[in-house]
């Protein structure tokens, strides 16, 4: 039998571990060399696991500190470096029954220095900063003050306002510079403009001893600009983490093994085809290749979604990515780098993403339309009024008028203010929103297509045939159990309590479990090796032999979710098409459709056919989202129109996702379904308010009768009524 997916198990910490090498002397801090080793932790669910763990590793006298983050399934350990002291740890933490993968630490170290954040919060910082100490300045200019006073009130808000505006302004001058060289139009051409003219304008009255300048003008529409870069850029900021967190688990390293019988560890780079890699229990399979020698039991999850183990002895294949669960294996490189199954996978995760990012979102349709208008009524004004008069400085003044009051500072914070007020939403209910994009997508599908394994289903088989069983069989069934890890073992002592009548017990990997009982031998696993020679079940099964009788079969079911079929039901209900795409059996797929109410159903699909039933979705006009969890899902998620995976689902999987349903409740799915609607409404009463402000007062601007203050203060105004119009989507019933 196999070990049990780390999610899906009970938690092993239910009973206190001893602590390891807790009367071995610590060595000392002071002469050691030490290292910081990150490992995940996917089977952590609780205080008693932290513990264990953490007492555990800190007895060890080449452990100097361990700390165990529960959100993110991780633990950090302080050790004495050493050439195998990852790999020892990890063998100490299986040992006590908590399986761990290695972390690339320097790409996690890469997540935590989020430079690109910090300078836009820091140009964010310097604008709002200038521009409250501006305002006060200009006070005593609105109240009346004249000649010196002005003069000197001018200057201060000078010294303060254009470095300010040069500092704060750079993303948006480097964006308009990049399209102007290509000669292209984009919305920071004229935002750099209306900051260029707002400020040159200021400098020049204040230089002529003017009346007016507009510093303030300049400040607050840099301040509002970069509020909704700021905005915009957090909601985007998780994906690439998560892409992080997906690239620290890649195997990095193998171990080889040499003619003499030792073992080396290399990289990957430097295994050539035909080399023999001894892959331990506890580690994932590096290559896809041939088993030479040993059996065990491979995890097959991470690829297929299907959380049964597979069986594997000599001549068996393997799959780079597959968790080998029971005993050590020697394996014959056959697939390197680009050709691994893996790899192929991740191929069509790239070439499914490339086609996703050709949405257009509302904002950028809408810019499309606005820089070049923009641009003409400001030209427009700026010639007719410098033509018609002559004056060519109250011309000057009007241009620079018209770009503020139609800069697009309301539109430009029409999408990020409510994609914050939404993600908002969604995160007190559960789901994280990892692409902004992802929630207008979201408020346009009309079809919803799930995976059955870990979506629908928890995964964790449970008994179906227990009445059938006689008493005394149960009972020597559950003792075997507990001498495996294996999730069918795990069903049985879930539901049976033996009373350890069965000596000797001793695990086969990839056979199952032997004792002795009153000198008898018995057997509980595989269908061969316990006798069964009938025809095998449909459902998932396994056996008990006792001695020379007839062994006894113990059939097991995967267990539907709870809230799935209220979430079916709901969706259906809400006009919607639900298809379940899996690839599992076909039996096992049409039970999980018919008990669930779903009509259309394919099984036994690959991660390939999963994107083309998505594309042949797409081809036939249905916008689909695609709920999934396993590795086989991580294309289809990435290929769908937009795409959901439950925190339990594997690291390729939530990077892949548009949005994680955090605590794992499937009933999210037609209530982000609701929240995504109801902020498109807002989005587009919003480009409905940047429009109806801009009919009004462009007019105003353009015949003259606004100076660049009061359209600063218009522009204001506009950029407030959207802001709250937004937080309308984070209080909703």
């Amino acid at each position: 039998m196999a070990q049990e997916n780390p999610s899906l198990a009970a938690c092993p910490a239910c009973v206190a571990l001893p602590a390891k090498d807790s009367m071995l002397p610590k060595l000392s801090a002071d002469e050691t060399v030490m290292r910081r080793v990150e490992l995940s932790l996917p089977s952590v669910h609780c205080a008693a696991c932290i513990s264990n763990v953490e007492r555990s590793l800190n007895a060890r006298p080449d452990v100097f500190g361990a700390r165990v983050n529960l959100t993110l399934k991780r633990v950090a350990i302080t050790a004495a470096d050493g050439p195998d002291i990852e790999r020892d740890l990890i063998e100490h933490l299986a040992a006590i029954g908590f399986p761990a993968l290695p972390l690339d630490s320097a790409a996690l170290e890469k997540t935590r220095v989020d430079q690109a954040g910090r300078d836009l919060l820091a140009r964010l910082g310097v604008a709002g900063f200038a521009t409250m100490n501006v305002m006060l300045l200009s006070v005593s200019v609105w109240a009346g003050a004249s000649d010196t006073t002005r003069d000197l009130m001018h200057w201060l808000s000078a010294m303060i306002a254009l470095p300010a505006v040069a500092f704060s302004g750079v993303p948006f001058f480097k964006s308009a510079w990049g399209a102007l060289r290509v000669k292209r139009l984009n919305m920071e051409v004229p935002i750099s403009l209306a900051l260029i003219l707002a400020s040159g304008v200021s400098l020049a009255e204040t230089i002529e001893g003017g009346d007016h300048a507009y510093f303030d003008a300049a400040l607050s529409l840099t301040f509002f600009l970069l509020l909704g870069r700021y905005l915009d850029y957090r909601t985007r900021a998780v994906a690439r983490s998560a892409a992080s967190e997906l690239a620290a688990l890649e195997v990095q390293k193998a171990q080889r093994l040499l003619p003499d019988g030792s073992t080396e560890i290399v990289p990957m780079d430097a295994l050539s085809e035909g080399d023999i890699l001894l892959v331990p229990a506890g580690a994932r399979v590096p290559v896809d290749g041939l088993v030479t020698h040993g059996s065990s039991e491979l995890d097959p999850s991470m690829l297929t979604g299907e959380t049964l183990p597979q069986a594997v002895g000599v001549g068996d294949k393997t799959h780079a990515g597959m968790l080998n669960i029971s005993g050590p294996l020697h394996i014959k490189a056959e697939g390197l780098g680009e050709d691994t199954l893996l790899k192929q996978i991740t191929r069509l995760v790239e070439t499914a993403e490339t086609a996703k990012n050709k949405y257009t979102s509302l904002a950028e349709k809408a810019a499309q339309i606005y820089a070049p208008v923009v641009h003409l009524l400001s030209a427009t004004a700026f010639f007719a009024w410098g033509f018609a008069t002559g004056d060519w400085r109250l011309a000057v003044n009007i241009a620079a008028a018209t770009l503020i009051i139609t800069c697009p500072c309301a539109l430009g914070l029409a999408v990020p203010a409510v994609l914050a007020a939404a993600s908002g939403r969604l995160f007190r209910q559960g789901v994280l929103l990892k692409d902004g994009v992802a929630l207008e997508k979201l408020a346009e599908i009309d079809t919803v297509v799930f995976d059955k394994t870990g979506t629908l289903t928890t995964g964790h088989p449970s008994l179906t045939n227990l009445a059938e069983i006689p008493l005394h069989i149960q009972l020597i069934a559950a003792d075997l159990a507990h001498g495996s890890t294996h999730p069918l073992a795990r069903a049985i002592t879930g539901n049976i309590t033996g009373k350890g009548q069965v000596s000797d017990i001793s695990e086969h990997p990839g056979f199952g479990t032997e004792g002795k009982i009153n000198g008898k031998t018995v057997r509980l696993g595989r269908a061969d090796w316990c006798g069964f020679g009938g025809d095998l079940p449909r459902q998932t099964a396994t056996w008990l032999k006792l001695d020379d009788a007839e062994p006894v079969m113990f059939l097991f079911q995967d267990q539907l979710r709870p809230e799935a079929a209220e979430t079916i039901s709901k969706l259906k209900s809400a006009g919607f098409q639900v298809l379940l795409l899996s690839g599992d059996t076909p039996l096992q797929v049409e039970s999980v459709a018919k008990s669930l109410g779903i009509e259309k159903w394919v099984a036994q699909a690959t991660p390939a056919e999963k994107v083309d039933h998505l594309d042949a979705l797409a081809d036939q006009g249905h916008r689909a989202l695609m709920v999934g969890d396993g590795l086989n899902d991580a294309a289809a998620l990435a290929a769908a129109h937009v795409s959901m995976s439950p925190a339990s689902a594997v690291d390729a999987s939530r990077s892949s996702a548009d949005m994680i349903i955090v605590n794992n409740d499937l009933l999210q799915v037609p209530q982000s379904i609701r929240i995504a609607k109801a902020a498109r409404r807002r989005i587009l009463e919003n480009f409905t308010v940047a429009a109806t402000y801009n009919m009004i007062s462009i007019p105003f601007a353009v015949a003259g009768f606004a100076t660049p203050l009061m359209a600063a203060l218009a522009m204001s105004t506009s950029s407030i009524v959207v802001t709250l119009n937004a937080m309308r989507v984070g209080y909703m019933k």
